[in-house]
């Protein structure tokens, strides 16, 4: 077996989660789509753009990220770093 540069690439299967958010969360992520589009003269969805915000939140909670590390239990997931599926983040773990 050839030994490559790139390693086999991570599980890239999408999940598809369904919330429910209150009418003043649902009209702020409007609005923020509103002004994204404004900002950068292109449209995004709010269901295009939740998944970039949440990478951005969890990326951001240190708390979060040192429990992480300290092998807090994750569902069904193993111990290395796989990207995130378009965000070019390294959030979550996969096998």
């Amino acid at each position: 077996m050839a030994n490559l540069k790139l390693g086999k690439l991570p599980d890239r299967t999408p999940s598809k989660i369904t919330i429910t958010v209150s009418a003043g969360l649902s009209q702020a992520l409007k609005d923020y789509a509103a002004l994204y589009r404004q900002t950068y003269n292109e449209s995004e969805t709010v269901a295009e753009l939740i998944p970039f915000m949440l990478v951005g939140f969890l990326e951001g909670d240190r708390a979060f990220a040192r429990a992480r590390k300290e092998s807090l239990p994750a569902a069904g997931m193993s111990e290395k770093l796989r990207r995130v599926s378009g965000s070019g983040s390294e959030l979550s773990k996969a096998e």
